[in-house]
């Protein structure tokens, strides 16, 4: 079982990153989420699907966390551990940064369904499971997801 875990690893980074703003928080919510997991492993039924149970714990963590968040301002204005000492100086670089600012002002249904379809490869059926709605949503939330990266990006994308 936990080799199964662990192969599910990178995509569970890649599906924390896209609903974290930076790749720290990204990292504890993936910790988070495999110490949940592990700790509630008797709620899991062997042969349903271990990536979609695991991305709903996920999800359903940062949402916990996000209002927790915002019931707790701890002062973030005040962090200095954000800025930025030094320019970038590649273009991917620079493009990569637009896109994830672009990601990250996506409301939070459309960039999770975006990451799961367009970022890790997930089938509509797939992401239709671990967000718990219908496909039809999903392909809905893909279109105008796609669309408004489309508006924010220009001509580039």
């Amino acid at each position: 079982m936990s080799d199964d875990i662990l192969s599910y690893l990178p995509a569970m980074r890649g599906f924390a990153r896209s609903l974290c703003t930076n790749a720290a928080d990204a990292d504890d919510l993936v910790q988070e989420t495999l110490l949940r997991a592990l700790a509630s492993i008797h709620r899991y039924t062997p042969g349903t699907n271990l990536k979609a149970w695991l991305f709903t714990i996920m999800r359903n963590r940062f949402y916990t966390n996000s209002a927790k968040r915002a019931r707790e301002q701890p002062g973030e204005a005040d962090c200095v551990a954000d800025t930025q000492v030094m320019a970038p100086t590649q273009e991917w670089s620079l493009r990569m940064r637009e896109l994830s600012r672009a990601l990250n002002a996506l409301p939070v249904h459309y960039r999770e369904t975006i990451v799961l379809v367009g970022a890790l490869g997930e089938s509509y059926k797939e992401a239709a499971e671990i967000l718990d709605c219908d496909i039809g949503t999903v392909k809905s939330r893909v279109s105008r997801a796609r669309q408004m990266l489309k508006q924010t990006l220009g001509n580039t994308v």
